[in-house]
């Protein structure tokens, strides 16, 4: 089960990320872009993630993932349930949530930074 203590850690850890509180709900962006955000509750946590995908990412696992709220329908966004994820699949949703507002040459060097050694 993820927390938002691993949320914080994973995300933090993105160049050009910043967290910020808007209206009582903590928000991690990229310049003004916003890449994540979590409910007021901390249970929910909506990311960016392709507009043209999601109906069938939610399809796919209902149990996990869930459409925008109405008024975020116009964005590139979904929604995943904390507890249903554990901390690797987190970072992927967090690190490609991120990846579609950075710059690609900063999402390059990161990923080269971070690339596994064959081994």
């Amino acid at each position: 089960m993820a927390t938002i203590d691993d949320v914080r850690r994973i995300a933090s850890a993105l160049p050009r990320a910043v967290e910020r509180l808007v209206r009582d709900r903590v928000k991690f962006n990229v310049g003004r872009i916003v890449f994540l955000a979590l409910s007021r509750d901390e249970r929910v946590m909506g990311f960016a993630f392709p507009r043209e995908e999601r109906a069938h990412l939610v399809a796919a696992e209902p149990e996990k993932f869930l459409m925008p709220l109405p008024a975020d329908e116009r964005y590139q966004w979904v929604r995943v349930r904390l507890a249903a994820v554990d901390e690797r699949e987190l970072r992927e949703l967090v690190t490609d949530a991120w990846r579609m507002c950075v710059p690609k040459k900063v999402a390059s060097a990161y990923d080269e930074e971070h690339a596994e050694a064959p081994g």
